[in-house]
């Protein structure tokens, strides 16, 4: 796999999780199709707090489900008063609420929401920022464009210092902080260093 300096921007499905069915999430857009009813269909996005709303059914909670259950939903509310079995498509048009993989020497590993535009250096920020023993020119985001998995690295002194661009993170991308292997290695041997001293003198006093 090659290592670059920069990535391209990843369309709609690369930012699912492929290991995961898709939840939609709040902002996300969605276009709905109403089979037969034409001023039905519409684009619109999920508001801050998770619901939709399109004609006739008002809001109804989106954020949590998939595109196949909410369609069942609105499906279930459009056929309980205004249409005799309505038949109803959901695509996730643009999925905003996304999610971001953040391992390596952060201080708190794991995954975080990437909902709008967000950053490098925000993103590990929300990681808790990183460990003491991280290797701040040595982090790698990787990132699956049309089905190839690329990767690129980026130094962290640099973007701090405005020598280097903060490069936008996406949903399903993957950043891994370097550790730094020889800090941690001499910080071991000074936190040995009291019990050899007290080793060597009780080997002495015999």
């Amino acid at each position: 796999m090659q290592v670059t300096n920069a990535l391209p921007t990843p369309a709609a499905r690369d930012m699912i999780d492929a290991q995961q069915e898709y939840r939609i999430g709040p902002l996300d857009k969605l276009q709905v199709t109403v089979f037969g009813v034409p001023d039905l269909t519409t684009t619109a996005q999920v508001d801050a707090n998770g619901n939709f709303a399109m004609p006739l059914t008002g809001p109804l909670m989106a954020a949590g489900e998939t595109a196949e259950s909410f369609a069942a939903k609105l499906e279930a509310s459009l056929g309980a008063r205004y249409i005799r079995n309505p038949q109803v498509t959901v695509l996730v048009a643009e999925a905003v609420s996304q999610q971001v993989t953040v391992d390596g020497s952060v201080v708190r590993p794991g995954q975080y929401p990437v909902i709008g535009r967000t950053t490098l250096l925000r993103t590990i920020a929300s990681a808790g920022g990183p460990s003491e023993f991280a290797r701040l020119q040595e982090v790698l985001v990787f990132r699956t464009v049309e089905g190839n998995r690329l990767v690129a690295r980026f130094n962290m002194k640099d973007i701090r210092g405005g020598r280097s661009d903060d490069p936008q993170i996406f949903g399903n991308d993957v950043i891994v902080v370097g550790d730094d292997a020889r800090r941690r290695l001499f910080r071991d041997i000074i936190q040995s260093a009291p019990l050899v001293g007290v080793f060597y003198q009780l080997v002495n006093n015999r």
